[in-house]
C-alpha cells in the first residue's frame, strides 16, 4: 500500500503557473494622460501645465492571497521593458508636449504566478539597491536608458515627471520647468561616478499596496496631481534644481515627499497618493 501511495503522489501533475497582467493608466488631475493637452488646477496655485515626460520604475510586484501571503510575480524577461524584477512604465510617446520622452510606450506589467486565488496587489516604485548603481551603458534594457539615470552614486530616477507652466516653461535646448525626480539620496561613495557599497540613507522606495485588487478588472492609476497639491509649480526656489529632486536640501520637496508616502526631514510619511486604482 505504501508503494501505491508513493506512485500515486508522483503521478499527480504540479499546478502550472498562470499568466498575470497588471494594467496601468496614467492620469493628470483625474483626466487620462496624453501628450496632446494641457492640464488645469495643478499645485497650490491651480496652475495650467503641460507635460514633457512621464515615466516610472516599479519593482518587487506581488499578488496577495486571501491568507495575506504575498507571492512574487515572475516578470516576463522581454528584453525591452522588464529586467529581473524591475519594469519601466512609460506613459509618454514623444509627441505633442512630451519633448523629453521617447516614442515607445509601456503601460503594463506582465508575468506569471503559481496557480491560485489572489485578492490583492503590492509593488514598490523604484529600483532595488542591487540594480540601482551600475553602469547604464552596460546594462540591459530598460536599465540602459541614461535619461532615467542620475549617476552611479545616486542611481536611477524612479519617477520622472517633467512639467512646464507659464512661469516655468520647458524648452528643447534646456530642461527647464518644474520636475519631480524621485530617487535614492544619502548614498555614500567617493564620488558621483562611484557606486555606494552600502544602502543609501534614504532609499525612497514607495510602497504601494491594494488589499483588494483583481488583475482581470482593475487598473492602477498613477496621478501626480494629488502629490503636487501643495507645491508651487510656477516657481522654483533660487539656486536649486528645477522642482523636487528628492534631496534633503531641496525645499521644493517639502510639500511633495510626504504625499508620496515618504518621510522628509522632520516631516513624517503621509498617505501614498501617487498610485491609486479603479
Amino acid at each position: 500500500m505504501l508503494a501505491l501511495a508513493v506512485t500515486t503522489a508522483l503521478a499527480t501533475p504540479a499546478l502550472a503557473d498562470q499568466p498575470v497582467t497588471i494594467n496601468f493608466a496614467a492620469e493628470m488631475a483625474g483626466t487620462l494622460f496624453t501628450c496632446a493637452q494641457a492640464y488645469e488646477g495643478i499645485g497650490v496655485t491651480d496652475s495650467t501645465v503641460e507635460v514633457a515626460d512621464f515615466r516610472v520604475f516599479v519593482t518587487n510586484a506581488r499578488l496577495i492571497g486571501a491568507d495575506r501571503a504575498e507571492t512574487p510575480i515572475a516578470l516576463d524577461q522581454d528584453g525591452i521593458w522588464q529586467l529581473d524584477n524591475v519594469a519601466l512604465l512609460d506613459f509618454e510617446d514623444a509627441t505633442g508636449t512630451c519633448v523629453n520622452g521617447t516614442p515607445d510606450m509601456n503601460t503594463s506589467l506582465r508575468g506569471t504566478v503559481p496557480a491560485g486565488e489572489y485578492t490583492g496587489l503590492a509593488f514598490d516604485i523604484g529600483v532595488p539597491f542591487e540594480l540601482n548603481h551600475g553602469d547604464p551603458t552596460l546594462a540591459a534594457s530598460p536599465l540602459n536608458l541614461t535619461a532615467m539615470f542620475w549617476n552611479w552614486q545616486g542611481g536611477y530616477k524612479f519617477i520622472k515627471i517633467e512639467l512646464s507652466s507659464t512661469g516655468l516653461p520647458v524648452t528643447h535646448d534646456a530642461n527647464r520647468g518644474w520636475a519631480l525626480h524621485l530617487g535614492s539620496t544619502g548614498c555614500a561613495s567617493e564620488a558621483r561616478t562611484v557606486a555606494p557599497e552600502a544602502e543609501c540613507a534614504n532609499p525612497n522606495l514607495v510602497d504601494v499596496r491594494f488589499d483588494s485588487f483583481d488583475p482581470a478588472a482593475d487598473t492602477v492609476i498613477p496621478d501626480v496631481a494629488p502629490v503636487l497639491a501643495e507645491a508651487n509649480v510656477d516657481m522654483n526656489i533660487p539656486e536649486t534644481s528645477p522642482g523636487c529632486m528628492s534631496f534633503l536640501n531641496d525645499d521644493d520637496c517639502m510639500p511633495v515627499m510626504s504625499r508620496l508616502g515618504l518621510p522628509f526631514r522632520d516631516i513624517a510619511a503621509g498617505e501614498q497618493l501617487f498610485a491609486t486604482m479603479r
